[in-house]
């Protein structure tokens, strides 16, 4: 596995990876990687010659009272996880080489970031648009792989990636879970034990908006409002949004006729959780985009 640690270096490898007719499989990351990454790794190695992940904590994307600084680093871990998993390249960039002293060009993908985590994360979608649009620029994959659990954000990565024509195949892939239902995310390293058994109620408030649509219900309101009597009630837990919209476009539905995606973000003492579950009209999971 080859460590690389700046843009040129990283550009002059994937240029010559093309003109010898490899494939690229990129899977961006910010470390802590656990089993979610790990299952895009894997998709990327079945998919690709050559795999490259990246791990950079982007800095762009985080607001002024968020975990930037406390956000959990292993990088000899993380570099042990990817040489174990085949990985072919780890991209390391410091800050300072993805945004030198006078970096000045942000990319915003407008509609799709309105919504959703939107209003509660302010410019939060502005530094991860820049920072992914930049790291394909340096990695050149033919095919970007990314979670589920971050359903928003890929999105706006996809309709970034059409919008700017570039040559890139965008997959999500499903959100792997704990046995209880938790999504993997490498912040559940912040909770406490009380905190790990209060998160789970995530899970199952999302489930039990599937159990009513597969019953037969189709009122969003309807369903939205059983779903916040489960969630409000638990402990430890604070709700930041409930919604049911459209995986395209991200607008919320009033009756459910096709595809839907129900997404959550909830606080759980001082860490904030993300999760979704995207359905079909015969409710199962895990459909792609």
């Amino acid at each position: 596995m080859r460590v690389i640690k700046t843009i040129k270096q990283m550009q002059r490898l994937a240029a010559s990876l093309r003109r010898g007719g490899k494939t690229i499989g990129f899977v961006p990351t910010m470390g802590a990687l656990h089993e979610g990454h790990l299952s895009l790794i894997r998709a990327a190695r079945k998919a690709c010659d050559i795999v490259a992940v990246s791990i950079f904590v982007n800095p762009t994307q985080f607001g002024p009272a968020e975990d930037y600084t406390i956000y959990p680093r292993d990088s000899k871990r993380d570099a042990t996880l990817c040489r174990n998993a085949g990985v072919d390249i780890l991209f390391c960039p410091s800050v300072e080489e993805m945004y030198p002293a006078d970096f000045q060009t942000f990319v915003q993908v407008e509609k799709l970031s309105q919504g959703l985590c939107g209003p509660h994360r302010l410019g939060h979608f502005r530094g991860v648009a820049t920072v992914v649009l930049k790291l394909l620029q340096t990695v050149q994959p033919h095919q970007a792989f990314f979670g589920q659990k971050d359903y928003q954000q890929s999105r706006i990565i996809q309709q970034m990636v059409q919008d700017l024509a570039l040559s890139i195949r965008v997959r999500i892939l499903p959100t792997v879970r704990e046995t209880d239902g938790l999504a993997m995310s490498s912040r559940n390293i912040h909770l406490n034990r009380e905190e790990r058994q209060a998160a789970t109620v995530i899970y199952r408030t999302l489930k039990l908006g599937e159990e009513l649509i597969r019953q037969g219900e189709r009122t969003s309101h309807v369903i939205r409002k059983k779903m916040l009597e489960l969630i409000r009630h638990a402990s430890l837990v604070r709700l930041d949004y409930l919604a049911i919209v459209a995986p395209k476009n991200l607008q919320e539905i009033r009756e459910i006729t096709g595809p839907i995606l129900i997404a959550i973000a909830a606080w759980i003492g001082k860490t904030r959780l993300i999760d979704n579950l995207r359905l079909d009209s015969e409710s199962k999971e895990g459909r792609r985009p």
